[in-house]
């Protein structure tokens, strides 16, 4: 029934806010950073998380519910709050990031925070308050990386389906069953919006949507490593396509000496649509990415504390590297051509 609830209640609302009739009508507005052309309803992240509340609202009621994830969520909700006040009016970026602060370290209060980082048969403990930090900027940036790489039709909708059917997975095998439904959850929510902002988009998710989609990955990531349900690694490697795009692109931009706050179109995804490629194509191959890094958590987590961990995680690091040469290659190709 929770899944259920959460498919049709995400797949309802959506189809409503999508139609003209919807009486909350907020339009996103092509920009600098855009890759559409019209202005599209950016009121679709009301209904995956209408979605995923009824289907907690179940879970609970079956006694499912995992309790450590009380106070985490209740910082996904300030997360919601304040993106929605940002999609509905704009909020200025100090505010914004306080109200992220805040979220996160609601979520720390409840134990998030990370002892240690296991890494097949290396393990690191994190000295004094060094781990509480790291996670501290973990959850805002997985929180605003999310929201970042929501500039594609289907593509923050396609990772939020994937990604947390693998971390339901990884803890339904762990033998917790709650984790596992609240994730599946979580999917099926992202799966009932996905069937309207699939190429070619008719409502995008907004902050509302990305922002707290972010921030619950990030919850559940670092719940499940508390929980010794699956290390921190594994979620990572999971969302590392959304996360590595959005960490490489910031970085490049730094060094580059750009103004982090403006719009831009540099990350990859928004490149190769650039290239050509378009919506559908694009976000085709980022879902097979996604796929296939999950299947890599998958089987590493089956291999146990054994060095094939790190030997994985570092083929991940090299295919990434070369995935990014290729779309570099690409672009001076098309480049050359122009003269």
């Amino acid at each position: 029934m929770p899944l259920l609830a959460a498919l049709g209640f995400s797949w309802g609302l959506t189809a409503y806010l999508s139609g003209t009739r919807a009486k909350l009508r907020i339009l996103d507005h092509p920009n600098e950073r855009s890759l559409h052309q019209a202005p599209v309803p950016r009121t679709g992240g009301l209904a995956i998380l209408a979605g995923l509340a009824a289907a907690l609202l179940l879970i609970s009621g079956l006694n499912h519910f995992p309790h450590g994830l009380v106070w985490p969520l209740t910082g996904a909700v300030l997360v919601a709050l304040i993106s929605f006040c940002d999609d509905r009016a704009g909020v200025g970026v100090i505010p914004r990031f306080a109200m992220h602060g805040l979220a996160a370290i609601i979520a720390l209060s409840a134990g998030l925070g990370l002892g240690s980082l296991e890494v097949g048969v290396w393990t690191w403990q994190w000295p004094g308050v060094l781990g509480l930090i790291i996670s501290l900027l973990f959850l805002i940036w997985m929180t605003n990386l999310y929201n970042f790489m929501d500039g594609m039709d289907g593509f923050a909708g396609g990772m939020g389906l994937i990604g947390f059917c693998f971390l339901g997975l990884f803890g339904w095998l762990s033998g917790n069953a709650g984790y596992g439904l609240v994730c599946f959850s979580a999917a099926l929510a992202c799966a009932g919006f996905l069937v309207f902002n699939f190429p070619p988009a008719r409502i995008f998710m907004g902050d509302t949507g990305a922002s707290t989609l972010g921030f619950l990955a990030a919850i559940l990531i670092l719940f499940a490593d508390l929980q010794e349900l699956f290390p921190f690694w594994a979620g990572v490697l999971v969302f590392s396509p959304f996360i590595v795009d959005a960490t490489v692109t910031l970085l490049r931009r730094l060094v580059a000496g750009e103004r982090l706050w403006q719009a831009h179109r540099n990350h990859y995804y928004q490149r190769l649509v650039q290239l050509g490629w378009g919506h559908k194509k694009t976000v085709l191959a980022e879902y097979a990415v996604m796929l296939a890094t999950g299947t890599s958590a998958l089987i590493l987590l089956r291999a146990g504390k054994t060095l094939f961990v790190p030997c994985g995680l570092f083929m991940w690091a090299a295919v990434y590297a070369a995935l990014g040469a290729a779309i570099r290659r690409l672009e001076l190709r098309r480049n050359a051509g122009k003269h």
